[in-house]
This record gives structure tokens, sequence and C-alpha cells, in this order.
């Protein structure tokens, strides 16, 4: 369905806030509770109603069933999924984009999608059976990120590679792969792979790699949170040193 409407919903006075004030072009629609208005701060009021875009209001009891929370805030915004222009985000002289492949846990595509986007990724791309970036649970920990970091779907890396990205693949170890801090130059185009929370990357993407890297554990932890592991390789490989 969301797929179909080209929108998602966004929950939270704060964040409800931030989009209106930093993307009012993509909301379509704000939606809030009787009980919200009766408590709304001042400057969130100046800042809705200065918006143009339709707003609605609603009894509490009616609002829960829109909500997808537990505990409902009392105000949502219906908000356009961007169309970003892949071919665009590959012609970039330098790109330091991620690619996930069947990541299943929205909690971590959302911290995924957040980190990328403060740590300035050219992009992410998901492969279809991976978690959607616009469930709930994915939305709710991006912070209103989803607007910021162009985010694209693939099979695979074939593509990528056709347009001149190396592929770096982050692996919990074993042979042919190197500690990260051994990598002393990025490729000026370098997508880095991550894989599924239990099964790690398939066979396939690991052989089409040009560097298959590690990131050295101690005290007997064998493998860091996949979205850990992203945090850590974005912010090592953004300061590398460009090479070819």
């Amino acid at each position: 369905m969301r797929a179909q409407e080209g929108a998602f919903v966004v929950e939270g006075a704060h964040v409800v806030r931030d989009l209106l004030t930093r993307y009012p072009e993509q909301i379509l629609m704000v939606v809030t509770a009787h009980g919200y208005l009766l408590q709304e701060g001042e400057s969130d009021r100046v800042v809705r109603l200065a918006a143009l875009m339709p707003q609605y209001s609603c009894p509490d009891f009616q609002f829960s069933k829109l909500s997808d929370l537990d505990a409902p805030q009392g105000i949502l915004a219906l908000v356009r999924q961007p169309i970003w222009d892949e071919a665009a985000v590959l012609r970039q002289p330098t790109v330091l984009g991620i690619f996930g492949e069947q990541l299943q846990d929205p909690a971590n595509v959302g911290a995924i999608i957040r980190t990328a986007a403060a740590l300035n990724v050219s992009a992410l791309w998901l492969t279809p059976d991976s978690a959607d970036a616009y469930h709930p649970k994915v939305v709710r920990s991006t912070s209103g990120a989803l607007l910021a970091l162009p985010i694209f779907t693939t099979r695979d890396v074939s593509g990528l590679i056709q347009q001149g990205c190396q592929i770096f693949t982050a692996e919990v170890g074993g042979d042919g792969t190197l500690p990260i801090d051994d990598i002393h130059q990025a490729p000026r185009k370098l997508v880095f792979a991550v894989g599924n929370e239990s099964r790690g990357l398939s066979a396939q993407i690991r052989t089409q790699a040009t560097t298959r890297f590690t990131i050295p554990l101690s005290r007997d932890v064998e493998s860091l949170n996949v979205a850990a592991t992203v945090a850590i390789a974005t912010f090592y490989f953004s300061r590398l040193p460009k090479g070819a």
C-alpha cells in the first residue's frame, strides 16, 4: 500500500515539526487529535498553522485508530515519498554508498538510514527482500532522515559495478578478509555491502567484492550488530584519502 500510494506516515510532535520546518513541500496533510490541540506548545502551533497543506482534527479515539503507536502523541503527517535520480547519484565524482542484502529488522534499517544521512553517504541500496524503508518502525527510528538520503532497491551489486563502483564487503572474518584499519585508501566510487543479520552476505556478493574487510573485535565478542558495523565503516571510509 505504501508503495502504491507513494506516501508514508510520520508520527510525533517533534518529528512532524521538523518536517514542517525543513520539508513542507513533501507533506500531503497533517492530522491532529483534539486532545493534542489542547496541550500543543505555542511554538509548535505557530509552525503548524503557518503550513499550507490540508490539516484535519478528530477525536482522540478516532486518532488512535489511525496511529501505529500504543501511546499516540496526537499528531501525524502523511508525507510524500521522495523520488531520487540514481543515475545522478552515480555520476558524482565521488560516491560512498551502502548496500544492504536481506536486512530483516526494521530497527536496523532505520538506524542505518539515520547514520548514513548524518555521515553524508551518497545513497543506500536495499534488496527487495529487505525491510521496507517506509515501514512505520523504520520511519520512527530515522527521525526524518528518510527525506535526506537517496534510497534505491536493487537485487544485487552488478549494476553498481557496471557504473564504476568498487564493492567492499563487511564480514565477520575468515580467509580472504583483512582488518578495516589495514585499508588506507578508498576508491572514488565505493559501495560497501552488509548482509542479513543472521546469515551475513551471500557468496555471490562476496565473490564480486574487490575488498573484503572485517572490524577487529576483542573480549570474545563474535560480531557487531549490522547497524553498528555500518556506522563504524561509514565513519572510517569517509575519512580515507581517495584513490582511483
